[in-house]
């Protein structure tokens, strides 16, 4: 019995460990949707110290832009309550990746798609030889 006991104490903590990396893992961002309260949205960027945010209109249009950072992470709260109904597009830029999320602002909400439309990884253009035989 003791041994089971044991046992299932190592599983949990296992697994336990998992689902901790799997959430704060190192070198990889991506946005997190935390709330919306009726036309105001929060999201955070764990593990990103500087990003580019933007918000674009349909036609592409520059709605808004701004340099960001953070010690351990970035947390934005955007109300929309001047926004026009309709879809936005948020893009979040840093040092090797751009993602973009969808911003639906209806009549009496704003809310951002938790999964990315569009993930951009970038390269290092000093390193871009390529060998041909």
């Amino acid at each position: 019995m003791k041994t089971i006991l044991k046992l299932s104490l190592v599983v949990a903590v296992l697994l336990s460990s998992f689902s901790t990396y799997a959430i704060n893992g190192e070198g990889e961002f991506g946005l997190h949707v935390l709330k919306g309260n009726g036309r105001t949205v929060t999201f955070a960027l764990n593990q990103t110290k500087k990003a580019t945010i933007s918000i674009y209109d349909k036609e592409g249009t520059i709605l808004y832009s701004e340099n960001a950072s953070g010690k351990d992470g970035i947390l934005r709260t955007f109300n929309l309550e001047e926004f026009p109904e309709g879809s936005y597009l948020l893009e979040v830029q840093d040092g090797t990746k751009k993602i973009q999320h969808i911003i639906t602002v209806t009549e009496d909400a704003s809310i951002i798609s938790t999964k990315a439309i569009s993930t951009v990884y970038k390269t290092d253009a000093k390193n871009t030889s390529v060998a041909v035989r």
